[in-house]
């Protein structure tokens, strides 16, 4: 992982915003490429955010990629170019909170405060026989304060990392490597049977189903595509036209529908519909359909909100990965669906 080879806090936050609800060998191409194409924090802040969100496509939680951008512009604009060196001026920077902040301030400054994941809830919970539920507002500050009394002052960067190290090698989530560990002398979970039960999971989050439609109007000045908003999934990414209902229905049933006929209208006519996709986010499911469709005369006014794109140029812009099978075919110039 290169961002443990350095101490520059532009990188270290890099790696820490992207890795963020995010797996590491997911996360680590992603780090490569906005390294490679934004050096230092001037260029990432002098990037337009359409690249941004470009390069960013198929990490999710877009909010940290729009986040990102504006903190790089904060720290270039107000601070010349260097990230403030205190834990609490390093939370006032946008997309910062307590673990990010906390692991820069230790990681690029050396200085004593205590980086609480996963990792390290596992390890405290476990050692200490702590049956706190993980992600309640008192487990969190439990933690934190307990990870803190332990880290002292010497070397915090080096407690930090080998704490966080200690949970994702040796005191794992399943099938924890306690035959060998050099905690288990003092571990209560081990002693008391509970390895497998510590720490206490959260409760299962119920998702919201949702079915979305995307229609996909080739024509002779392009295709339709529009930038969705700022207060829902896939925020200031682009879309083609999108139809939401309440359930799955059949092709037929869909366009003898009055919101159907309202949009598209009746000048479009679904040629070829794709199979149905899931994908699952945090707190939504989302099952998803391309629907191809043919014109016949002018559009309906309800299309004049969208621009026009011409298929070679498709990729430019910033998709949600469900779509990047589609835009790939339109790009060779092929059937998308």
């Amino acid at each position: 992982m290169p961002w443990k080879k350095t101490r520059d806090p532009y990188r270290i936050w890099l790696s820490e915003i992207i890795l963020q609800q995010t797996r590491v060998e997911q996360g680590l191409p992603y780090y490569e490429r906005f390294v490679g194409r934004f050096p230092d924090v001037f260029a990432l802040a002098s990037a337009h955010q359409d690249e941004v969100l470009q390069l960013w496509q198929g990490l999710g939680y877009y909010s940290r990629a729009r986040n990102l951008h504006h903190t790089a512009r904060q720290v270039a604009v107000q601070h010349q170019g260097r990230f403030p060196g205190s834990f609490a001026e390093l939370k006032k920077l946008k997309g910062v909170g307590d673990y990010s902040a906390a692991a820069i301030a230790s990681f690029a400054f050396g200085l004593p405060h205590a980086v609480v994941d996963g990792n390290v809830y596992r390890v405290l919970a476990r050692v200490f026989g702590l049956r706190l539920e993980a992600g309640t507002g008192a487990a969190k500050k439990y933690f934190a304060g307990l990870a803190q009394e332990l880290m002292g002052k010497a070397d915090p960067a080096a407690f930090n990392q080998a704490i966080m190290d200690f949970g994702a090698t040796v005191c794992k989530p399943a099938a924890p490597a306690c035959a060998g560990c050099p905690m288990r002398k003092h571990c209560v979970a081990l002693k008391t049977g509970q390895v497998e039960q510590l720490p206490l999971k959260k409760a299962a989050l119920r998702r919201k189903t949702r079915y979305l439609y995307f229609l996909l109007l080739p024509g002779p000045e392009g295709y339709c595509i529009e930038q969705r908003g700022q207060h829902d999934i896939w925020a200031s990414l682009y879309q083609f036209p999108l139809l939401e209902t309440a359930r799955r229905t059949g092709i037929a049933s869909l366009q003898a529908d009055e919101a159907w006929k309202k949009f598209p209208g009746k000048q479009c006519k679904v040629v070829k519909a794709g199979p149905w996709q899931r994908q699952l986010l945090t707190h939504q499911q989302l099952e998803v359909r391309l629907l191809l469709l043919r014109r016949s005369g002018k559009l309906p006014p309800a299309w004049k909100r969208f621009q026009f794109v011409r298929a070679g140029n498709v990729q430019q812009f910033g998709f949600p990965r469900i779509l990047a099978p589609a835009l790939k075919k339109i790009e060779l110039g092929e059937n998308p669906i």
